[in-house]
């Protein structure tokens, strides 16, 4: 970064980086420009009447807290909630000290974006693994045959969850040294283009076309035996389970070639070194749980796992499973429909009418934690409608986005360019022991606030025991009076303190401890030795430190789907609606720089030429996509890529940023589709609603007041 005079000048990439600066793109390219954005929130801002006016801290955080503390005697904690979206997660202190402010305040009214796109890994991962945060990553330097399922890591560079920087340049390296790559998707995607074979899968059927891979393999004796006997609990269920599906069943319900599953399922139980690959596209779909596990259940079975060209465990620097066992994780049920947490929150599809539901419990004060749920997640309408009921809406954001607009106040964040930061809790996601100490490149404004100091003051100001420990606001309190008192501010509670812990505490990596200073002097990060094999059973977190192939929710799940007819379009609503991934949007987080525009002409909405023509609609013309509850409009965008009965509109758009401190009109990009997505049914396992498989109609319209 090219800093002068506390502004960053140009961003590129650090070829000093050993770990991941062949991965720059114009997310990173471009940071600058939000850091820098016209209407970029600089200082807390009340509503007043229709408008916002500046005010202090101390006043944001006192009336926050004064009102919050009136709703909770009057009607619980649970009527104090919060949401969190993806940014949140990278930065390591922001979860961390958001749940020790809910922990305090007591409430279990905790919401997240993990419920519109990964949920189903995580309950995938502590029903097989003990934790919902084991995560394998790939080793794609060694792998010779790629199944690569929901996926397109031409575009998402293999970034998701797991981290493999370059990861589709070094696939496709393999592939000129002879690997095969095999891409299911029901759109002919960047990757599908450069792939052996294109799988063109019926969307939310994924599952029926694993389950059919894992009963050929099963069938036909292709397995690992010894990992299956050694590693694997669960095996005769598993038996039973493929003996029951019938494959042609299978194969009409995938709308795939028997022969061609037979096939690759042979191709890949065989092949030297493989993988599955199982992403958000199986995940957005009511069915995706199922089919993540099938995912997961292939590498198992197999052999893949934690061997070379398969997916391993890497232990990391820091043991954040073991962090993750420790952590107090609410064992509550949503109030109205009687459903567990998933990763530490409900489902982001319950919110509105928990909050527009009178009785014990309703939720009447929402913070909005780095999110924008009213785009992100399904029914936005229903959402939007239902936080303007709030008596109380706090948004922690750089802008003020769609889901912002009914917000009492604005509280300024501060930006990953302006902050210290040790991303200690991914260390297990990385393809090889890597860390980096970011250090902040710029100062952020003088009034915006990282989030965890926000949580600390709202915990304090409302006599909430922070983490719910005892005595820790009162050490809190006195460390700040001390850092007052000597005029020396790093004697104050801030997270350098954690980090530090963790450095101090961190495991041997191939024989060496890594030191602060080591790591403070080695800004562009470190990798910490090659690659290991062999964590993978000693990380397992089950009581019997095996993998389980055949959880007992899964197992009913997939024969409840089995008993149950294919589904069918409803009257009116022939299409299924996909989505895509552009390389440089962020979901709906960014997407209003005008840089990250893909082509820079919004929404369009991709139809097979021969639906098309069925309907009387041409290249260009405005249409009217629609569903039950709601509609949008957009222009038509005729192209082969999507399979026939599928359209595809952009996740992530829609949003509008607003001027609370000017007042100019709101500016606007693109269409919100997730406005076409109902919020039930949803996945019982997940709680993830059909974000790419639900029913649409499409009609031509005449005008052309298009987004």
């Amino acid at each position: 970064m090219t800093v002068e005079g506390n502004r960053v000048r140009k961003i590129a990439a650090d070829k000093q980086n050993p770990h991941s600066w062949q991965d720059f793109c114009a997310k990173g390219r471009t940071a600058a420009q939000l850091v820098e954005h016209p209407r970029r929130i600089l200082a807390p801002m009340r509503r007043v009447g229709d408008g916002y006016r500046e005010a202090t801290w101390d006043e944001a955080i006192s009336d926050i807290a004064t009102r919050m503390t009136e709703l909770i005697k009057a009607d619980g904690p649970d009527t104090v909630a919060a949401y969190y979206g993806n940014p949140a997660g990278y930065s390591g202190s922001n979860l961390i000290f958001m749940n020790g402010w809910l922990d305090g305040v007591g409430t279990n009214n905790r919401y997240a974006v993990g419920s519109v796109d990964q949920n189903a890994l995580h309950v995938v991962a502590e029903a097989m693994y003990g934790s919902s945060i084991m995560v394998p990553v790939s080793d794609i330097d060694n792998c010779d045959y790629f199944l690569l399922v929901g996926t397109n890591p031409a575009v998402s560079a293999w970034n998701w969850v797991d981290s493999a920087p370059g990861g589709w340049k070094r696939a496709l390296a393999r592939q000129r040294q002879g690997a095969k790559i095999v891409v299911v998707d029901p759109l002919r995607t960047e990757s599908a283009d450069r792939a052996d074979v294109h799988i063109a899968v019926r969307p939310g059927q994924d599952w029926a076309l694993l389950l059919a891979m894992v009963k050929v393999i099963l069938d036909e004796g292709l397995e690992h035996a010894g990992d299956c006997a050694r590693l694997a609990v669960g095996m005769p269920v598993l038996r039973r389970l493929v003996a029951d599906a019938d494959l042609d069943d299978l194969a009409r319900r995938c709308d795939i070639d028997r022969s061609q599953i037979e096939s690759v399922a042979r191709d890949f139980a065989t092949a030297r070194a493989a993988m599955a690959i199982t992403r958000t596209g199986v995940s957005l779909h009511v069915a995706g749980t199922v089919g993540e596990w099938l995912g997961q259940v292939l590498n198992v079975i197999t052999g893949r796992m934690d061997r070379p060209g398969g997916r391993r465990f890497e232990p990391g620097y820091f043991d954040a499973l073991r962090m993750a066992g420790l952590a107090k994780t609410p064992d509550h049920k949503s109030r109205l429909a009687g459903r567990t947490m998933v990763a530490g929150a409900h489902a982001l599809s319950e919110l509105p009418a928990e909050i527009t539901t009178p009785g014990r419990g309703r939720i009447r004060a929402l913070l909005i934690n780095s999110g924008n749920p009213v785009v992100s997640g399904p029914n936005g309408a229903a959402l939007d409608d239902a936080l303007a009921q709030l008596d109380l809406l706090v948004a922690i954001d750089f802008v003020q986005r769609e889901s912002h607009r009914h917000a009492h106040w604005l509280l300024p964040a501060v930006h990953w360019l302006e902050r210290d930061d040790l991303l200690a809790l991914t260390s297990n996601l990385h393809d090889e022991p890597y860390v980096q100490y970011g250090v902040r490149a710029v100062e952020p404004p003088p009034n915006a606030r990282e989030e965890w100091r926000i949580f600390v003051d709202l915990a304090l100001a409302m006599n909430a025991p922070l983490f719910g420990v005892k005595g820790l606001n009162g050490f809190i309190r006195a460390s700040r009076r001390l850092a007052g008192i000597t005029g020396r501010p790093g004697l104050a509670f801030t997270p350098h303190w954690i980090n530090r812990l963790i450095v101090a505490s961190s495991r041997k990596v191939n024989g060496h401890k890594l030191k602060w200073n080591h790591l403070r002097n080695h800004p562009h990060g470190l990798v910490l030795g090659p690659r290991e094999y062999g964590h993978f059973a000693s990380a397992l977190r089950t009581p019997d430190k095996r993998a389980h192939v055949a959880p007992d929710e899964l197992v009913a799940r997939a024969r409840e789907l089995l008993a149950a007819p294919p589904p069918e379009a409803p009257e009116k609503y022939p299409f299924q609606i996909g989505n895509r991934r552009h390389r440089h949007s962020m979901n709906s987080f960014l997407n209003e720089l005008p840089d990250l525009h893909p082509g820079g002409k919004g929404s369009v909405v991709l139809i097979h030429p021969a639906d098309a023509a069925a309907l009387g609609i041409d290249d260009g013309d405005p249409v009217c996509v629609h569903a039950p509850v709601g509609a949008v409009e957009v222009k038509a965008r005729l192209s082969d890529r999507p399979r026939r009965g599928l359209v595809i509109l952009d996740h992530g758009w829609g949003s509008r940023v607003f001027d609370p401190r000017g007042g100019a009109a709101p500016q606007s990009f693109g269409v919100n589709r997730n406005l076409l997505v109902d919020g039930e049914p949803v996945d019982p396992l997940s709680q993830t609603p059909a974000m790419s498989s639900s029913y649409v109609g499409i009609s031509r319209v005449s005008h052309h007041s298009t987004t």
